[in-house]
């Protein structure tokens, strides 16, 4: 794990913006990640997608490897793949510190969820908009993170869906909730209020960052304003 606040412990100290680098510039990839770093962002968000469980190919394995090499930041591969149980072991051993993947992907959650706590890592359980809460409540015991995702994945730069809302504010409810809450999709300075209201630690970044020429009066300004309203 890296020597600063590690990924999962984020809920105490939130609420957490992290920068999703899907949206960054890959061509010059490490100073979009020195520029992360000096804005002060406590986390990255890596999404990988493999043209099967979402309609889209964005990167995989070198790409985290590259970014692990890069940067002592916590980094959390979201896996928006087919047969996650084939290759959490895999990003694990590339450098993330969480993995996430998704109830739709696999027939046996709680079995994945085992296998990345095994290795060392923190395990997140995502759940697409469509997806009914009752869905992921049977592992929720077992999961380090639920992530909430306000857009269908596959694509970034698409509208919010206010369903995620009425997910969190269930999660949060749940006696005994311990997991840190996730929202990924459409999270800008018009979103992200209403999800901290909602009951989300963690909100992933992806345009709303990487579309602006100061990444840390944006990180400071969506802080600023999810601090207002987040719950505990």
């Amino acid at each position: 794990m890296p020597e600063n606040v590690p990924y999962i412990h984020l809920r105490a100290t939130s609420p957490a913006v992290l920068p999703s680098l899907l949206m960054c510039d890959f061509g010059h990839l490490a100073d979009e990640i020195a520029r992360c770093e000096a804005a002060g962002a406590p986390g990255l968000h890596l999404d990988v997608m493999d043209g099967h469980f979402v309609p889209n190919l964005s990167y995989g394995l070198p790409l985290v490897e590259t970014v692990r090499r890069l940067t002592r930041l916590p980094l959390e591969t979201h896996l928006m793949i087919a047969q996650p149980e084939e290759y959490v072991g895999r990003y694990i051993d590339a450098g993330a510190d969480v993995v996430t993947f998704h109830v739709e992907a696999t027939a046996d959650p709680r079995s994945v969820l085992a296998e990345v706590r095994m290795r060392g890592a923190k395990a997140g359980l995502a759940f697409n908009p469509p997806t009914p809460l009752a869905a992921v409540e049977p592992f929720l015991d077992e999961c380090d993170l639920v992530l909430v995702m306000s857009v269908h994945p596959g694509f970034g730069g698409q509208e919010f869906e206010p369903v995620a809302l009425d997910k969190l504010r269930q999660l949060r409810a749940r006696e005994g909730m311990r997991a840190a809450l996730e929202i990924d999709g459409g999270i800008n300075e018009h979103t992200i209020a209403a999800a901290a209201e909602a009951g989300a630690h963690l909100f992933v970044v992806g345009s709303a960052i990487f579309h602006t020429k100061d990444y840390r009066a944006t990180i400071g300004h969506l802080t600023d304003l999810a601090k207002t309203r987040v719950t505990t």
